[in-house]
């Protein structure tokens, strides 16, 4: 297959390169670097079918020749990015999402847009299905990144009530490994890295919020998976074993051997209280559930910060 990722130079979008690469597709990586890294794709340097553009998505998108498929990946993605670049995450994923489509319903190809768990916000039922509409503040400082999502999941499926788009929507949950950015304000990059440096873990609000994570190699199945079924979703994509940020502070301490301490610090507004997903659906549809423990993957990602510090 051709494919073409928006967004291929960040953390999932580069894992997704090197696994169609490796499993013989021409990828075309589309990204603008405000938030992706060239040394995410240097390994791919070179590949015979691998192509790199520097574009923004948000611009007129071309690509010359037939194309079988299209991953959309573009935008900040983490807390401290898209308050950083808040208009520039609302304009990628309204107007980037927009023009990937065009050129998705041009190609006629299938089409995979990166949502997100954030388009429910902060959650009032839990697990979080996909019937669920979600609680999100309109108005919030979060509401860049989830009210973008949202707005590029209505997109999706007007384009496929419309004009017959073949469509496929991953709402991604929490998702960690090797290629974190190191000051991207996630948890486990956070966390490891205060450990590693025998700093103060930090934890906003009493720690006893929960998340879910599930390591980058689970993700990228669950995600081809779904491009290759006859389903357009939205499908939950991500690990349901829940944790407080507490009991995942603690556990990174553990693996590390780290002597840091814990310290509260007062909680950004609209955090979600607990996060978990119902991969239900995942698991029917897709064939798909994760394969890989929390302490495993953590060994992975600790090993890989070691190496960049």
């Amino acid at each position: 297959m051709r494919i073409l990722i928006t967004g291929g130079a960040g953390f999932l979008g580069s894992h997704l390169c090197e696994r169609l690469l490796g499993m013989g597709h021409e990828v075309t990586c589309v990204d603008n670097l405000i938030t992706g890294s060239m040394d995410n794709l240097a390994h791919l340097a070179g590949h015979e079918r691998f192509r790199f553009v520097q574009h923004n998505v948000c611009d007129y998108l071309f690509v010359e020749g037939p194309l079988d498929a299209v991953m959309h990946f573009a935008s900040p993605a983490s807390p401290q990015d898209y308050l950083e670049y808040p208009i520039a995450t609302l304009k990628v994923g309204a107007l980037g999402t927009h023009k990937a489509l065009g050129l998705a319903k041009a190609k006629n190809a299938r089409f995979l847009l990166a949502s997100t768990s954030e388009v429910y916000g902060d959650p009032l039922i839990h697990p979080q299905t996909e019937s669920y509409n979600g609680n999100v503040n309109p108005i919030g400082r979060r509401a860049c990144y989830d009210e973008g999502k949202r707005v590029a999941e209505a997109l999706f499926f007007e384009y496929y009530r419309n004009h017959a788009v073949d469509i496929r929507v991953a709402r991604i949950f929490n998702t960690f490994g090797p290629r974190m950015a190191q000051h991207d304000g996630r948890v486990v990059s956070n966390f490891i890295l205060q450990a590693l440096r025998g700093e103060d873990i930090t934890v906003y609000g009493d720690g006893k919020q929960t998340r879910s994570f599930c390591y980058i190699s689970d993700m990228v199945d669950g995600l081809y998976r779904l491009m290759n079924e006859d389903f357009a979703g939205p499908a939950n994509v991500g690990n349901p074993e829940e944790l407080t940020i507490l009991e995942i502070a603690e556990r990174i301490i553990r693996l590390t051997g780290s002597s840091s301490a814990v310290v509260l610090k007062d909680r950004p507004e609209d955090d979600p209280h607990r996060r978990k997903p119902d991969i239900t659906l995942a698991k029917e549809k897709l064939r798909w559930q994760p394969v890989v423990s929390l302490d495993e993957g953590l060994r992975e990602t600790i090993d890989y910060f070691r190496t960049v510090l």
